[in-house]
């Protein structure tokens, strides 16, 4: 048998109940409240900085590297001919 639901109706709550459910939402409205300031913290928060070595910057170094490598073997070779000719010098001298 269904019971039918009316205006005469009525049920029961203990005061258990009642607690339980009032500590549930001041559980969750305490959660959002938190979650809020939380978020507007956030929003205040100083923006990372960008990182200390860009892709470009990478390359550009990289490009330099190599150019004074370039640069500091062609001095090495005109040394090397430069002792050559000081040792022809030398040479004739003895």
């Amino acid at each position: 048998m269904a019971k039918e639901l009316n205006e005469d109706t009525g049920f029961h709550v203990s005061i258990k109940t009642l607690l339980g459910i009032g500590a549930g939402m001041a559980t969750v409205i305490s959660m959002w409240f938190i979650l809020q300031a939380d978020i507007a913290e956030a929003k205040e928060l100083p923006v990372p900085p960008p990182p200390d070595v860009t892709r470009m910057e990478y390359d550009m170094k990289d490009q330099l590297i190599r150019q004074t490598i370039m640069t500091t073997q062609d001095d090495v070779k005109e040394l090397k001919e430069d002792m050559k000719r000081i040792e022809e010098k030398i040479d004739r001298l003895r």
